[in-house]
Formats: structure tokens, sequence, C-alpha cells
């Protein structure tokens, strides 16, 4: 049964340090789906999307962003069933890479009872960050991210 997660207020600019660069998403670059294809920006347009990096060794993940993903989904399922908001995860390995296991992702996502779309972010050649996380410079995990309906990264 997933932990209840009240609602965090979203700090204003004012009250925020470096306030998020409004600029177009970059496509992700996903070497595997799990729970079904999580589609890219592009294809997602007029959908708002949350995007959950995440590593499945991560406290933070375990804590925080994984509960919430799961009381958010629970909240807004009507928007997600009317296909304006889309929720995806997308596993990020920046340390640790023999033991995040796609194998053991899988089995990870069974025991959290995850069912929406996780995406592996894809490593190229011996690069420590994989793609989709450089795209976004993220600098770590647990990190989120909302896109508009329009294609640009609003948080």
């Amino acid at each position: 049964m997933a932990a209840t997660v009240p609602l965090l207020p979203v700090p204003t600019l004012a009250q925020s340090q470096t306030p998020t660069r409004v600029r177009p998403a970059p496509q992700w670059d996903i070497l595997e789906w799990i729970n079904g294809d999580g589609g890219n920006v592009d294809k997602l347009r007029g959908k708002v999307i949350i995007i959950d990096f995440f590593q499945l060794w991560c406290p933070g993940c375990n804590k925080f962003s994984g509960p919430l993903m799961q009381y958010w989904q629970q909240k807004f399922a009507r928007d997600v069933d009317q296909g304006s908001l889309k929720f995806i995860k997308i596993h990020t390995v920046f340390e640790g890479h023999n033991y995040q296991t796609v194998k053991r992702l899988k089995n990870y996502i069974r025991e959290k009872g995850i069912t929406i779309a996780v995406g592996v972010d894809r490593h190229r050649g011996e690069r420590r960050v994989p793609e989709t996380m450089a795209r976004y410079n993220t600098r770590g995990t647990p990190e989120m991210v909302i896109i508009d309906k329009d294609g640009m990264i609003r948080f």
C-alpha cells in the first residue's frame, strides 16, 4: 500500500534561489521501456508530463519521490484518464552501475508496485552519466521535471 504523501507547496520565484530556465524539453534517450512505451516529448505534446529521475538504490527516491509520484497518480488519475497528464519514471544510473542492473530494476518495479512506464536511461561509451540525465542537466537523484503541454520545461 502506498504511503500518503501530502502535496508540498511549490516555491515562488522569490523563494527559489535558482529559478528553472524555461526551455524546450530535450528528447529522452531510452534503452528499454518497462510497463509499456513511455513515448517521448514530441509524441506527448498537449499533455503535461511529470518525470521522476530516480535510481533504485537511492534513499530519497524510495522515501520521497517514489511515494510522491504514487500519491500524485491517485490524486490526478482523472487527468491521466482524460489524456491531459502523463507520469513517467526514468532510471538514470550514474553510480553503482554493476549493481543497478535492468534485472534488479524489473524486480524493484514489481516489488514497489510501480505501474507507470519506466525508462532505462541509455549510456554511451564510458560516460558515467547517462544520456537523458546529461540532456536535462540533472544533478542527481531524485529529481523531478514538469513539462508543459507545449513541451517546455517549467520545473
